[in-house]
């Protein structure tokens, strides 16, 4: 049995290798701070949901079928999580099982023993697996779950549990056993083989009558150790195979709600999430993604999802339009809020790729190949390194592994040097980067940098402009906008230092 809720066609692997820059990507975007929220304190959620996450799909295929899975689940949660806990307890059950006979699990009788109370145990869990599917299949829509329920409603029929019910009970072996061998070499017993005991469902009076086949028979006496032992050789030796294929026979089943556990586990930590999005009223859809290379990337009401869950009231959302676009370089006012839009993006852009709801009213994007964050960093506190020598160490690291049709979020990028060796470097390094067909976000107070790919009026470039109120206040709206040679860095003065008509104030052409 498979379960099938992550992808069409093969398991979800909880130990898939994650991208070489995952540290970067967890620091960058903050994305603990999704996990915890997906987690709710479960460490297995927690690790399925970063796991998940991170490992990202870019095939478009799968992403809806996994949407479409989790519209299921947002519908029917209460079903789900109910699946989920029946799984997650019956593994509980089986390890509790498996400690009590670990020190005898050598011997065949007692490797069969425990795997009739295991496979007992799973039965009755089974029963309640196809309990459930029977009663609420017609509420889910999805291809996986219909397939799911589907699958068990067909595997487990009443007539298939009957008969396993039946084979447990039989191997109990309360009316002893029934084997046969044959004399090999020295008249040693060999191809020792265990049948099925008579049936004994008919009366006894049947059972007096009834013509038995010719048989030589013996008693052990009460005190012949040595008798029991052999006899006690003879039944191991014909349960050993039995004992052998009931043991896999768990284990298969065991496999089965372990994964099942593992898949639903990814649902249930996008369940917690948006539980407490949805007690915020903050908005959630499921995005369009469109093939690698459309280059279309529009959204409404797009906000950072992490800061949301750290804050009590709602964040400000966006709206833009960059359909087309290779390159968007985000200028403006110091403070006004585009760090937090360059991470409301990259979240989206991730959450999106492992088959999430996004934060937003509508987000639709191209499947990149792989996405990279290029965060400014503070100082190495070992000297062995210069801010600017560390920023172009992660840019080489970036480079070996950037593949076409990547995303680059850039914050901050080369500005530990001067402005005009800083431009410099980074209008070289975006210039190579758009020539390989890589998708480029970049937040920056470099003017010089944002204004030679402005005034080259290049039709795959956009640019956004943290807004700034004619007070100085800020709104946190990010708008269409060309760069300015000022980020403002008076108001942020003047806001910290109180100044009065009477103080000096520190004013700037840039």
């Amino acid at each position: 049995m498979k379960a099938f809720l992550m992808y069409r066609d093969r398991d979800f692997d909880p130990k898939v290798e994650l991208p070489a820059n995952e540290p970067f990507l967890t620091q960058d975007l903050e994305l603990n701070t999704l996990f915890y929220a997906m987690g709710r304190g479960d460490k297995f959620l927690y690790e399925i949901s970063r796991k998940a996450v991170l490992a990202g799909l870019k095939d478009k295929d799968t992403i809806i079928y996994r949407q479409d899975i989790l519209k299921d689940c947002l519908i029917n949660s209460s079903v789900v999580k109910e699946i989920y806990d029946l799984a997650r307890e019956s593994i509980e059950k089986k390890k509790k099982e498996h400690y009590w006979f670990l020190g005898n699990y050598i011997n065949p009788s007692i490797v069969l023993h425990s795997s009739v109370r295991i496979m007992q145990m799973f039965l009755d869990y089974l029963k309640k697996l196809k309990n459930i599917a029977e009663e609420h299949s017609d509420k889910f829509k999805s291809v996986g779950f219909t397939r799911f329920f589907a699958m068990l409603k067909k595997e487990l029929s009443d007539e298939y549990l009957t008969s396993v019910q039946d084979h447990l009970h039989e191997l109990e072996f309360r009316n002893g056993i029934l084997m046969s061998a044959e004399l090999g070499r020295g008249n040693k017993g060999v191809n020792y083989v265990l049948h099925k005991n008579r049936d004994r469902k008919q009366s006894w009076l049947a059972r007096i009558v009834a013509r038995r086949a010719p048989a030589y028979t013996f008693r052990i006496p009460p005190r012949d150790e040595a008798g029991a032992r052999a006899l006690g050789d003879l039944r191991v030796r014909g349960i050993n195979l039995v004992a052998n294929a009931l043991g896999q026979s768990a284990d298969h089943i065991l496999n089965f709600f372990d994964m099942l556990k593992t898949e639903l586990a990814f649902y249930i930590g996008c369940l917690n999430l948006h539980e407490v999005l949805a007690a915020k009223g903050e908005p959630t859809c499921f995005p369009q993604p469109l093939a690698a290379g459309e280059r279309g990337t529009r959204f409404q009401g797009l906000y950072d999802v992490c800061l949301t869950l750290r804050l009590d009231q709602r964040v400000v959302g966006n709206n833009i339009n960059a359909d087309g676009k290779d390159l968007v370089i985000i200028t403006g006012a110091n403070q006004g809020g585009k760090s937090t839009f360059l991470r409301s993006l990259g979240l989206a852009q991730l959450m999106m790729q492992c088959g999430m709801f996004v934060p937003a009213e509508s987000f639709t994007a191209d499947i990149s190949d792989g996405i990279f964050t290029h965060y400014k960093r503070e100082e190495d506190v070992t000297m062995s390194s210069g801010k600017l020598d560390e920023e172009l160490s992660r840019m080489s690291d970036i480079v070996d592994n950037v593949k076409a049709n990547s995303l680059i979020l850039f914050n901050e990028s080369f500005a530990a040097t001067n402005e005009r060796e800083g431009s410099e470097i980074a209008r070289q390094i975006i210039t190579a980067l758009l020539e390989k067909r890589i998708k480029i976000w970049y937040v920056t107070h470099l003017y010089d940098f944002a204004h030679s790919f402005f005034e080259k009026n290049m039709e795959n470039a956009i640019f956004l402009r943290a807004e700034r109120q004619a007070d100085g206040g800020r709104t946190f709206k990010i708008s269409e906008g060309a760069p300015l040679e000022t980020s403002y860095g008076e108001d942020l003065y003047n806001t910290i230092f109180r100044t009065s008509e009477n103080d000096f104030c520190l004013c700037s052409s840039r």
